[in-house]
């Protein structure tokens, strides 16, 4: 399912958004203000200290969390506008996410944990099958398949992660530190997955980093500090 682009051509549009928390009786803000277009098909890294507001702003721009201030639209789609039901749809069908935390269920296989999304969408078995394969080899995990996440290190739990969004095949895919568990190496492989994924597929690809050298293989890099766009 492709994303109709807006009228300035972005899949991805955010206006002025701000996110402030509540602490007892302090009160933090994670964003304070953050206009953001983004293309079909491009990849954009978010790159800043940890405290940036990075996460806040995967978590606004995908529909996991609601702003305080500011709009964000999905294909045209403006997320303030949707009911629970209709916004649990959206996501499922044009978002996938690459958490820090893995986000894998511990009772499935590696293969298991990726075909969750093709479940979720009903997809026919034997198109199931063929994308996890497929997307499985693109991490260069296919012969860990059968492997529970106890089973694997950080790095291939990661991978796995990864994998999942891939075998989703929806227009927008958001990655939380998708290299943080990685050596520099397979860094660099994850990196280049993702810039072929917005290249030859047509993904927009949203992911946030700490890492100067990840934060170079985006066709744009955005500089968050302290809740604001400071390149």
């Amino acid at each position: 399912m492709r994303c109709v682009s807006s009228e300035n051509g972005a899949v991805v549009v955010a206006r002025g958004l701000v996110r402030r928390f509540r602490d007892g009786r302090q009160e933090r803000v994670a964003l304070a203000g953050v206009d953001l277009d983004v293309r079909e098909g491009e990849y954009v890294v978010v790159h800043g200290r940890s405290g940036a507001g990075k996460t806040t702003l995967l978590n606004l721009l995908g529909g996991l969390d609601a702003p305080t201030e500011g709009t964000v639209a999905i294909g045209g789609t403006p997320l303030a506008g949707l009911d629970a039901e209709r916004l649990a749809a959206l996501r499922r069908e044009r978002v996938a996410y690459v958490f820090q935390t893995f986000g894998l269920l511990a009772d499935l296989t590696a293969a298991e944990n990726v075909e969750v999304p093709l479940r979720l969408r009903r997809a026919p078995a034997d198109e199931r099958d063929a994308k996890v394969r497929e997307a499985l080899e693109l991490v260069g995990l296919a012969l860990r398949a059968r492997h529970f996440p106890e089973q694997l290190s950080g790095g291939e739990q990661q991978r796995v992660a990864i994998a999942r969004a891939l075998a989703a095949d929806v227009p927008l895919l958001l990655a939380d530190e998708p290299t943080s568990q990685l050596d520099s190496a397979n860094s660099d492989a994850i990196a280049e997955l993702l810039r072929d994924l917005a290249h030859t597929r047509g993904t927009t690809v949203v992911a946030t980093t700490h890492d100067p050298i990840v934060a170079a293989s985006g066709d744009r890099t955005i500089e968050l500090a302290d809740g604001r766009v400071v390149v």
